[in-house]
């Protein structure tokens, strides 16, 4: 509220819970609108919409700076984070039960539990070799539902504090050979969770096998907030046109099968959204849907990996399919050296 009435402004857009835009309302003058558009998560930052509806500052509350402030189309941006506290106690009590001193652990969670989650690390670290990996840009310890670390191969046991298991089956796929445990908050469950890798991968291999042939492709730009890359569309039109295949354009903000058999001439779609639909719901569509690396793979740019890259918004990423790899970034001012002679 302070940021706002020291920056003077005069309309906000607010991506936040209810009960909070009564704060707004009462202590500034700024004129306050509400999105009304599903947000899954920090790639649902929409800056976009809130510029074009006229305002000067956007308030995004619960996710991670996915989208950095000094990258916002032409609005200020405030980022509110969430930090949920838990029973660390119990959480601790229920690790040092089932682990062994010794094991090594690898501790992730989501950004509303990664205090507990550091604060864990440390109570933990005499009596066990404790990693609290991190996935740049995103911060020690947290994990996205498409961008996970890969970790060495000692770590005996991943543990993810969190409910669900969107985030977590993140780093399982990138990690299919170490064992994965869920510690739930709000239940205080402690549960040895599976993931079936083999038809994961069955499924998006006759996925990609399936497009290779296809002559007419479809490519779905995302408008979910940032989830879309021009960037990454760019990539895959550049190797489609030097293979000679035609395709067409499409903006989505949801996918769903029903939109995408309206156009029955598509042979293959590449979405440029999330990844995790093509993992996910793939097999929905009567087409082939393919994430922008299956995509590479299919067109031939990349080989298949035996191990699924979960990298969609790592700064390491495996190539020009990925929002963050450096093709993909604008290229930053050369500063030539002055010479300066003393006589």
């Amino acid at each position: 509220i302070y940021g706002l009435i020291d920056l003077n402004c005069n309309s906000v857009v607010i991506k936040v819970i209810d009960w909070l835009i009564v704060l707004f309302v009462r202590f500034t003058e700024a004129d306050t609108l509400v999105m009304g558009d599903v947000t899954y998560g920090a790639c649902c930052v929409d800056d976009f919409t809130a510029r074009a509806l006229g305002a000067d500052f956007m308030v995004h509350y619960g996710h991670s700076c996915l989208i950095p402030i000094d990258s916002t189309e032409g609005i200020k941006m405030l980022y509110v984070f969430v930090d949920i506290q838990i029973d660390t106690a119990h959480f601790l009590d229920t690790l040092r039960f089932n682990f062994p001193p010794g094991h090594s652990l690898a501790l992730v969670s989501t950004i509303q539990f990664v205090a507990a989650l550091q604060a864990a690390s440390a109570e933990l670290k005499p009596d066990y070799e404790v990693l609290v990996p991190q996935c740049r840009p995103l911060s020690p310890g947290e994990i996205l539902g498409c961008t996970s670390p890969r970790l060495e191969k000692h770590v005996n046991a991943i543990i993810y504090l969190g409910d669900g298991r969107f985030h977590l089956e993140s780093i399982m796929i990138a990690n299919p050979d170490i064992p994965a445990y869920r510690y739930d908050p709000y239940s205080k469950v402690f549960s040895r969770e599976y993931y079936d890798h083999e038809a994961m991968r069955t499924t998006r291999l006759q996925a990609i096998e399936s497009a290779r042939s296809a002559q007419r492709w479809g490519l779905i730009l995302g408008t979910l907030g940032r989830q879309g890359n021009p960037k990454i569309l760019e990539h895959v039109e550049s190797r489609l046109e030097s293979l000679g295949r035609s395709f067409t354009r499409v903006l989505l903000s949801e996918i769903f099968p029903g939109k995408l058999e309206l156009l029955a001439d598509v042979d293959a779609w590449v979405q440029i959204a999330c990844p995790r639909l093509s993992i996910d719901w793939g097999t929905a569509f009567s087409k082939p849907l393919l994430s922008p690396y299956e995509a590479a793979v299919a067109l031939q740019q990349v080989g298949w990996q035996e191990v699924y890259p979960m990298d969609f918004y790592s700064n390491q990423s495996l190539g020009a399919w990925t929002p963050n790899h450096p093709d993909n970034q604008p290229k930053r001012p050369s500063h030539k050296l002055m010479q300066v002679c003393i006589c």
